[in-house]
């Protein structure tokens, strides 16, 4: 089997509903071995968390990742490609 070429690319995640943060910490654990930094930003004023990962892994694997994040209530993921 041919093995997969990796991709660089910056994951957004809007966190509205702060219950879920276990749920979101046990993901990106998981995805842990492919993460290469993880910034989180509270506000308070508005009970949202901002949080940008830093990810290095195939595109499957990336695409994984965002799609069961995207299906925790209350989470939006958008996902930014580097182009080299």
């Amino acid at each position: 089997m041919e093995e997969q070429s990796t991709r660089l690319a910056v994951i957004a995640i809007v966190v509205e509903d702060t219950e879920n943060a276990v749920s979101i910490n046990s993901l990106l654990h998981e995805y842990g071995s492919y993460i290469i930094g993880r910034m989180g930003v509270p506000y308070p004023a508005k009970n949202i968390s901002l949080i940008s990962v830093a990810i290095v892994a195939p595109s499957d694997t990336i695409s994984a990742l965002t799609g069961k994040l995207g299906k925790i209530k209350g989470v939006t993921v958008k996902t930014a490609y580097s182009k080299v």
